[in-house]
């Protein structure tokens, strides 16, 4: 269990934006657009009152689980440049005030999903805090080279959660957005292990280059591109997704594959090539290509769901559905 005590404490009071900072307010903003995609995907009316506590509730969820991961994470994020300013780490935070702030918005925001909208989202939305923060970030994360495949499990749940709440049911379609984010979850994060498996190698973090090597991580990438671009044709052939999502899946699902090829063939991750400095995307030549992976894949991923809510806002015909 990370030891927060042992971390350097606060000399000042902790300040409002500190503890926003504990939520993860970019992660949180990927979730709620997922989740809004999810609920207007359901074509179903949804009182706007009710639709925006729901959106709520799933916001302070997802920030509660980051709060959660902060809070038992301090002792490998302190290790690791691109974590070591967080809010713990940093003294910033005490371990027991994020600890408190976790649990407190957990059950805040599923009581008050559950009351208000109904209990098969509450459901999911426990389901998906207690997996991110006990199953991924105290076993998965900490154990095995797979953890990032397992756990992608919990960013791909926003969708379902906000399908939920509007219909009460997961159809296959809610479903099939849960599958999308989840296939992607790999090749997006292994390309950035390409090129910050020094941080991860300090902190003790078995990731997959530090456990297989670069050179299975760049296999591994190409693989599981060729599965997720296939699957995320897929919604224009359900009724999901229409003509213009059909023509941004493949596209852009073209450009995804190209990129990770060029990885598989690259020498990324490969030792001596550390990053420039401390930033995402500040990389050097060997590691350019999962640096434009890594990129694109948020770029793509934000592509596929923006679609499916323009379409569906609009009501523009589907294509083949069933």
């Amino acid at each position: 269990m990370a030891m927060s005590s042992a971390l350097p404490t606060s000399r000042a009071p902790a300040r409002w934006q500190d503890f926003l900072q504990l939520l993860k307010p970019r992660v949180m903003s990927l979730v709620v657009f997922t989740a809004i995609t999810g609920m207007v995907c359901a074509d179903s009316p949804i009182n706007p009152i009710l639709g925006a506590i729901a959106i709520f509730c799933i916001a302070v969820g997802a920030g509660a689980s980051a709060a959660l991961n902060m809070w038992f994470d301090a002792d490998i994020d302190a290790k690791m440049r691109r974590t070591r300013g967080r809010p713990v780490p940093a003294g910033r935070v005490q371990g027991a005030d994020a600890l408190a702030l976790g649990v407190v918005l957990s059950m805040f925001s599923v009581m008050l999903l559950g009351m208000t909208v109904n209990w098969l989202a509450a459901a999911l939305l426990a389901f998906t805090i207690v997996f991110y923060a006990v199953v991924y970030t105290m076993w998965l994360k900490r154990s095995t080279p797979q953890n990032i495949v397992i756990g992608g499990l919990a960013g791909a749940l926003p969708p379902v959660i906000g399908w939920a709440a509007a219909t009460g049911t997961v159809p296959l379609n809610a479903w099939l957005l849960c599958a999308i984010i989840f296939m992607w979850t790999p090749p997006h994060f292994w390309a950035l292990s390409l090129y910050t498996s020094e941080d991860y190698e300090k902190a003790g973090v078995p990731m997959m280059p530090v456990v297989a090597g670069a050179a299975s991580t760049r296999k591994q990438i190409l693989i599981y591109s060729l599965l997720f671009t296939p699957l995320c044709l897929v919604p224009a052939f359900t009724g999901l997704g229409g003509l213009t999502y059909l023509a941004v899946a493949a596209g852009g699902g073209v450009i995804f594959l190209i990129l990770a090829w060029r990885v598989f063939k690259s020498r990324a991750g490969d030792a001596a090539d550390p990053r420039q400095d401390d930033g995402l995307y500040d990389v050097k030549a060997a590691a350019k290509d999962a640096r434009n992976l890594f990129a694109f894949s948020i770029l793509y991923l934000t592509l596929l769901f923006a679609t499916l809510l323009a379409e569906h806002l609009l009501d523009l015909p589907a294509f083949g559905g069933f």
